[in-house]
């Protein structure tokens, strides 16, 4: 039983007919938003660790100073 639907299964795959799927209006907006937020969040991340880097940088360069 379990071979016949193996088989069955790229059969099945390759007889595929037209979806005929809807996209409304807002999934452009949702799409838009969810690119436009990992934009924001990389900015983010990499203003946080930027920051972090060079107080970082002027740690070390403080204490070299002061010897």
């Amino acid at each position: 039983m379990i071979k016949f639907f193996l088989t069955l299964l790229p059969i099945t795959t390759l007889i595929s007919s037209n979806a005929h799927a809807y996209l409304d209006p807002g999934t452009g907006t949702i799409i838009l938003q969810a690119i436009l937020g990992f934009i924001a969040f990389i900015g983010t991340t990499i203003t946080l660790y930027w920051r972090k880097f060079k107080q970082l940088l002027k740690k070390i360069f403080k204490s070299k100073n002061k010897e």
